[in-house]
């Protein structure tokens, strides 16, 4: 089984198990990543899932959707690559994806 890196913005380091066909958001809960609130429980309504995927990994993670984006657009530490880890649905195809926390949620 693959894994997923999830990186603080402090540097620790939380490395999970691939859980295909659920979303980045709910394998960081799974896992109790700290730093992934989750507000809105997955629909994209709040933005305190968000993460900044490692560039390598952005074609992987698929494309955000309007309401995503207009979400992100609301984040004070939005990055060329930030993500609601909430769309983003887990794939054997993402076994090595580092995302990185960013220091506040909105």
């Amino acid at each position: 089984m693959g894994s997923i890196t999830f990186i603080e913005h402090d540097g620790a380091e939380h490395a999970v198990e691939i859980e295909t066909g659920k979303s980045l958001m709910q394998i960081a809960m799974n896992n109790g990543v700290p730093g992934i609130d989750a507000d809105c429980g997955g629909e994209a309504a709040c933005g305190t899932c968000h993460v900044i995927v490692d560039g390598d990994w952005v074609a992987k993670t698929g494309k955000a959707s309007d309401e995503e984006l207009q979400m992100l657009d609301m984040t004070p530490d939005r990055a060329a690559t930030s993500r609601l880890s909430c769309q983003i649905i887990v794939t054997d195809a993402m076994d090595g994806l580092v995302a990185r926390l960013p220091e506040f949620q909105m």
